[in-house]
């Protein structure tokens, strides 16, 4: 059922694309985003944008969270990706079998192709699967050693999403190639032109998103390293130049090279980089308010998500 399993993440992107929409509508009227309805703005704000949707009744901040807390998200993606990327490693180079509870679920929902290039699928799947689980390592690590938290908070409805998210993704990864890995043939590794440009992709789109956060660290931290403080700056240098949130759009361009690596056709996976895209691009815009609102100086030419257009 590979079309339903597309069709869900294509109507998760469109729950962004209106959510993006309604919020700009809002936005442009009389009195600003502050008319919009408190619980939709507390659903899709958090952290320093919070305090842009107006005052927040008690009631709504009981289902309030640590934004710290995105830490968890890795470590569930590290674990759960960690151990599809394991079964798949096994299944397809020392002739395992996956667990019958993962060839329930793929039956389901995964593809049941039976064509001439299910090595080069089945490899193209296992490379998403490492890229996905180094994505994830990276991110946990710049959460425990890099990242600054303040006291910002995210909806327990956004922590529980975040949560459910990785194992989703990285299971949707698994079911794009058939259940039977090697139907008793020896394994053979077929490396394409898209594996090499995709890799290319993640590693330069990693570096930058990994600066960026480097920028974003040292504005709360002294020449030391020590933390001095918690509020929030301008950020300059790198994609900063460009656009307000540039480790979103790094966010994107890892998506899209994991799109690439699975050969450019998989129409389900770009189903998933439609709702990175409006997912992230929702994020960028209510950060971009903030930092206009903020300060007075802001640099004017910067775009809020992606560079010169958006």
């Amino acid at each position: 059922m590979p079309a339903g399993l597309g069709a869900a993440w294509a109507l998760l992107a469109a729950a962004f694309l209106a959510a993006l929409l309604l919020h700009r509508a809002q936005a442009g009227r009389p009195g600003g985003a502050g008319t919009a309805s408190g619980l939709f703005q507390d659903l899709i704000r958090y952290g320093k944008t919070k305090s842009g949707g107006g005052q927040r009744p008690a009631w709504l901040r009981r289902f309030q969270v640590p934004k710290r807390w995105f830490t968890h998200f890795y470590v569930v993606s590290v674990l759960w990706n960690g151990f599809l990327l394991i079964k798949l490693f096994q299944a397809k180079f020392l002739g395992a079998v996956l667990p019958p509870w993962i060839q329930r679920l793929h039956s389901a929902f995964g593809r049941d192709l039976q064509n001439q290039n299910t090595d080069s699928e089945h490899f193209s799947a296992l490379l998403v699967l490492l890229l996905l689980w180094l994505h994830s390592f990276r991110r946990l690590a710049e959460c425990l050693c890099t990242s600054v938290f303040s006291n910002g908070v995210i909806h327990i409805v956004q922590y529980c999403f975040g949560l459910g998210y990785y194992i989703v993704l990285g299971t949707t990864v698994l079911w794009q190639v058939p259940i039977n890995v090697r139907h008793g043939k020896e394994s053979s590794v077929q490396i394409c032109w898209y594996h090499v440009l995709g890799i290319v992709v993640y590693v330069w789109a990693s570096l930058h998103q990994h600066r960026c956060l480097v920028i974003l660290a040292n504005l709360r931290k002294s020449k030391s390293g020590k933390v001095v403080s918690l509020s929030h700056s301008i950020p300059f240098g790198d994609w900063f130049e460009r656009v307000s949130c540039p480790h979103y759009f790094a966010e994107l361009l890892i998506y899209v090279s994991m799109a690439i690596t699975l050969g450019l056709d998989n129409v389900t996976w770009w189903f998933v980089v439609t709702y990175v895209l409006f997912n992230q691009a929702l994020a960028a815009v209510l950060c971009h308010e903030f930092y206009q609102k903020k300060f007075t100086s802001y640099p004017k030419h910067r775009k809020a998500f992606v560079p010169f257009v958006f």
